[in-house]
C-alpha cells in the first residue's frame, strides 16, 4: 500500500498530534532523529513518550481490487513506534468503531493492567472511548502491536515496535529497514474460520493427485498413499489458510508492488523482520545475500550466520546484511506449503529489480510430524506393521503421517501398525489431565525435542539454516536458579473439526487457570499431539528456551511448537497478575487454544 492510497492530511494531523514523525526533525529528541548509528528505517514513525493512536475503519486497495481494512491512523501496516530504554510512555488510544477494539504491546513488560487484553487484564475500549496506556520501557529490541479484539487483527489492525537502547547497542549497523511481514485475504476472517469448521482442507490447494502420483511430483508410492487414503489423512495439511486466499504482504505492499529499502554498496544493514499475519509461518531468504541473526523476540543473541530462516507468527528476527554490489536483491518470505510468498526488494536506488525465485514444492508431512520421531523403528517386527487389526475409524488424523515404509520392506496392506499398540487416540495413553474427548483426535506417541532440526519445508535446501539450537543468549541469564517443579502442557485439537486446545480443552469450557507463584522458577514442557504447527505465546514474561546453552539460554516471548513434537523452557514467573497464554495462530486461538497464567501474589504490581 503506498502512502498515495492513505488521506495524507490526516496522517500529518495523527503525526504532529502523537510525537510526530521522525522526519519532522526538530520536534524530536536527539536520540529519536535520523542519526548514528544508522539511518532508520523509511516506515511512517511516531516517537514517544506521548503518542496518540486513533483506530479506525481505511479501505486497503491490493492488486486494483479494494476492501475493508481495520487501521491506526489511517495505515496499514499501523505507523512504526519508537521508543527508547527508560522512559515513561503514554498512549492515547482512540476508538472511532463501532466496537470494541484493543492494543496489545507485544513482547513488552509491562503492569498486566497495560498488557490490552479484554477480559483478562483491562475491559477493553468501547467506541468513541480513549483509553490511556502508561507504563516504563524496562527493554529495548524489535516488537510489535495489535488488537487482541475479535479478529481485527487479520483486517490490519497491527504494527511495528522499536525500542532503542538506553546504552551503547551492540549491534553496529549503518542503516536499518522494518520488515513487517502480513497475510491480507479480501474473505472476511469470520468467513475463512467458517469455512474451516465446515471443511478444515477448504483452502488446500496442493493435495496430492493421480497425475502427481503418475509421474512421480507427489514423490510418494502408491502404497503410501494407499495409507493416507485409508487413514483418512492429508499428508500435505501444513497451513489451514493458504495463498489460495491470502496475499503475503511487506509493509502493506503485495508482491507485485515491490517494496523497495535502499542502501549502499558496503553498509551494514540491520532487518527488523516481524512475523505480523494472522495464520502464516514463512522461510524468510535473500537469495544471494548471507543474513547474520542478532536478535529473536528483542533480545540480542550471539550472531549466527545463516542463509534463511523460518519465522513463526509473532516472532521478530533482526538479521544484519552488507550488500557489497551495486545490484538489487529480493527479499523472499515464502509461506511454508510454497503456496505463495511476500516479495519485496533491496537495491542501491529505486526502481531496481531483482530475480524472483520461483515457489518451491510442496512439501509432505513426515512420520515425525505426526508424534513418532522419538520412536526406535527399527526393532519393529513385520507383525507389528500388519493392517488386518486396525481400527481407522477410532484413529485421529494425525496418527501416521509421512512413514517411510520403504525401509520396512512391507507394502500394500502392510503399511500401518496395529491399532492394539499404535492408536494415538487411546485414552489410556493420555496423561491424567489431559481430557480425551471429542476434541482431541491424537496423542503423540513419542514426541521429539526438534529444537536442532530443519523446520518444515527446509529440510533439504542446499543452505544454511537457523534451528532454534543455534540461539544463544549475548548475556548469561539472569536467573541460575534450577526449576523446582515441571509442569507439562499438551497441545491439542481435532483437525477435523477445527477445535483447539490445551490439554484437550477449549478456553470456553470454564478451564482452570495456570497457576504460579510469585518468582517461582518452573521448567514447563509444551508437547504437541497434533499435526500442525502452533506457534505459542506467553504475555508478560521472558522464557529461557532449554535448547543446550545452559546459563545462555535465549530469551523468546513466542516458540513455534513443531508438530509431534516437544518444547522446553524455564520461566521465572515475575510478573503478578493475569496474563494471556495462547496459540498465535488467530483462528487456533479463536477456537480454544487459549488459557489464562495467573502470577500470585500481586504484592508489588502496579495498582
Amino acid at each position: 500500500m503506498s502512502i498515495s492510497n492513505l488521506d495524507r492530511r490526516a496522517l500529518l494531523r495523527g503525526a504532529v498530534a502523537g510525537g510526530g514523525l521522525l522526519g519532522l526533525q526538530g520536534l524530536l529528541p536527539a536520540w529519536a532523529q535520523t542519526v548514528s548509528p544508522g539511518l532508520r528505517s523509511d516506515l511512517p514513525t511516531l516517537a514517544g513518550p506521548n503518542i496518540d493512536l486513533t483506530v479506525g475503519h481505511s479501505p486497503f486497495t491490493l492488486g486494483g481490487r479494494t476492501g475493508h481494512a481495520f487501521t491506526v491512523n489511517g495505515l496499514l501496516p499501523a505507523p512504526l513506534l519508537r521508543m527508547r530504554e527508560g522512559q515513561n510512555v503514554r498512549l492515547s488510544v482512540t476508538n472511532t468503531l463501532d466496537e470494541d477494539t484493543s492494543i496489545h504491546w507485544h513482547g513488552l513488560l509491562l503492569p498486566f493492567q497495560m498488557d490490552g487484553v479484554p477480559g483478562i487484564s483491562f475491559p477493553g475500549i468501547r467506541p468513541r472511548e480513549t483509553f490511556v496506556y502508561e507504563f516504563p520501557i524496562k527493554q529495548s529490541g524489535t516488537y510489535w502491536y495489535h488488537s487482541h479484539s475479535g479478529m481485527q487483527e487479520a483486517m490490519g489492525h497491527f504494527g511495528p515496535i522499536v525500542i532503542d537502547p538506553a546504552g551503547v547497542d551492540p549491534v553496529a549497523y549503518d542503516r536499518e529497514h522494518v520488515l513487517v511481514l502480513s497475510d491480507w485475504s479480501f474473505l472476511h476472517p469470520h468467513e475463512i474460520l467458517n469455512k474451516l469448521k465446515k471443511s478444515p482442507g477448504y483452502f488446500n490447494r496442493q493435495r496430492t493427485t493421480v497425475a502427481g502420483l503418475l509421474d512421480g511430483s507427489d514423490r510418494m508410492s502408491l502404497s503410501e498413499r494407499r495409507m493416507w487414503g485409508a487413514m483418512r489423512m492429508d499428508p500435505r495439511d501444513t497451513l489451514d489458510v493458504s495463498g489460495a486466499t491470502y496475499t503475503y504482504l511487506v509493509n502493506g505492499h503485495g508482491p507485485q508492488e515491490n517494496w523497495t529499502g535502499l542502501f549502499r554498496p558496503g553498509e551494514r544493514v540491520r532487518l527488523r523482520v516481524i512475523n505480523a499475519s494472522a495464520m502464516s509461518i514463512f522461510n524468510f531468504r535473500i537469495p544471494g545475500l548471507a543474513m547474520t541473526v542478532v536478535q529473536a523476540d528483542g533480545e540480542n543473541v550471539r550472531p549466527v550466520e545463516v542463509d534463511e530462516f523460518q519465522i513463526s507468527v509473532a516472532e521478530t528476527y533482526d538479521v544484519i546484511v552488507r550488500p557489497t554490489e551495486d545490484r538489487a536483491y529480493t527479499i523472499v518470505s515464502e509461506a511454508i506449503d510454497s503456496s505463495g510468498m511476500g516479495r519485496a526488494t533491496l537495491a542501491p536506488r529505486p526502481g531496481m529489480t531483482a530475480e524472483v525465485p520461483p515457489l518451491r514444492r510442496t512439501p509432505n508431512l513426515t512420520m515425525a510430524d505426526m508424534g513418532m520421531g522419538g520412536m526406535n523403528h527399527g526393532g519393529m517386527g513385520h507383525g507389528a506393521m500388519n493392517m488386518a487389526g486396525m481400527d481407522h475409524a477410532a484413529m485421529g488424523h494425525g496418527d501416521m503421517a509421512g512413514m517411510d515404509h520403504s525401509a520396512q520392506g512391507a507394502s500394500g496392506a502392510a503399511m500401518a501398525m496395529d491399532h492394539s499398540g499404535m492408536n494415538m487416540r487411546d485414552p489410556s495413553k493420555a496423561p491424567a489431565n489431559m481430557a480425551v474427548g471429542v476434541g482431541v483426535d491424537a496423542i503423540a506417541m513419542a514426541p521429539a525435542n526438534r529444537l536442532a532440526e530443519r523446520p518444515q519445508g527446509l529440510q533439504d535446501v542446499d543452505h544454511r539454516v537457523l534451528v532454534y539450537a543455534d540461539l544463544r543468549a549475548l548475556e548469561p541469564n539472569r536467573d541460575r536458579r534450577p526449576p523446582s517443579r515441571s509442569l507439562e502442557i499438551h497441545l491439542t485439537g481435532n483437525m477435523e473439526r477445527f477445535m483447539w486446545g490445551f490439554d484437550g480443552r477449549k478456553f470456553s469450557e470454564l478451564v482452570e487457570p495456570i497457576r504460579f507463584e510469585l518468582n517461582e522458577r518452573v521448567r514447563v514442557t509444551l508437547v504437541n499431539d497434533t499435526m500442525m504447527a502452533h506457534p505459542i505465546h506467553l504475555h508478560g514474561h521472558f522464557f529461557e528456551l532449554v535448547n543446550g546453552h545452559d546459563g545462555h539460554q535465549p530469551l523468546k516471548h513466542t516458540v513455534n511448537v513443531a508438530p509431534g513434537s516437544k518444547v522446553t523452557f524455564d520461566l521465572t514467573a515475575d510478573a503478578p497478575g493475569d496474563w494471556a497464554f495462547h496459540c498465535h495462530l488467530l483462528m487456533h486461538m479463536h477456537a480454544g487454544m487459549f488459557n489464562v497464567v495467573t502470577v500470585r501474589p500481586l504484592e508489588g504490581a502496579a495498582s
